[in-house]
This record gives structure tokens, C-alpha cells and sequence, in this order.
């Protein structure tokens, strides 16, 4: 099993839980987080510059099994994409065993 945890833009969102859900990927967990990027300049808007410094992103947290891993990590690339810095990041880590609580049955079954 693989965890798949992304940072996207906030405005892709809905872009990204639809190309998810479209590939079979139903449950996950977000949350709106603020974080330090590598873009350096500030921008204008209606004459008025502001700093980029603190970006406000959402991070999804997705475990799957091995074999939708891949499927997984192309919809947020093809969905989250704009072309432009500050997309955001994807990491993917193991898993070795999951829980579920309601029966107390593990493994990879549970995921489904």
C-alpha cells in the first residue's frame, strides 16, 4: 500500500477530487494549509503589491493500494497542473499495515 500526499493549488481542488474520484480514488482526507514557496517576488493587484511568501495550498493525505498508485498520482498531475510555479508537490510514501476500526479487519481490503 501507498500513501500519496499532494499540495496543490486551493483553485484546482475541485479539478483534482473529480479526476480523482474518476479513476476510483473515493476517500481521502484534506486540509487548507499555508506554506513557504520558492517563488521570491511579490505581485500587483489593482496597484497594490502584495508578498507571494505565504502561499495558501491544500494538502491531500490518499492511501491506496499499490496498483492504483500510478493512477492516482496522473490524475493530480494532469487535473493540478497549470504549467506555472507553485503547482505544488506529490510524495509518496509505504504503508505497511491498515486498520479498519468498525470490524477490526486489516490489510489491503479495507482500502475498498
Amino acid at each position: 500500500m501507498k500513501k500519496v500526499e499532494a499540495i496543490i493549488r486551493k483553485s484546482k481542488f475541485s479539478a483534482v477530487k473529480k479526476a480523482l474520484h474518476e479513476v476510483g480514488v473515493n476517500f481521502f482526507s484534506y486540509w487548507d494549509v499555508t506554506g513557504l514557496g520558492n517563488e521570491k517576488e511579490g505581485h500587483v493587484y489593482r496597484g497594490v503589491s502584495y508578498s507571494t511568501s505565504d502561499i495558501q495550498r491544500r494538502y491531500l493525505s490518499i492511501v491506496v493500494n499499490d496498483d492504483f498508485e500510478e493512477v492516482t498520482i496522473n490524475a493530480i498531475l494532469e487535473a493540478g497542473a497549470t504549467g506555472d510555479v507553485g503547482d505544488g508537490k506529490i510524495f509518496v510514501s509505504n504503508i505497511e499495515e491498515v486498520y479498519r476500526i468498525r470490524t477490526g479487519e486489516k490489510g489491503g481490503n479495507t482500502l475498498k
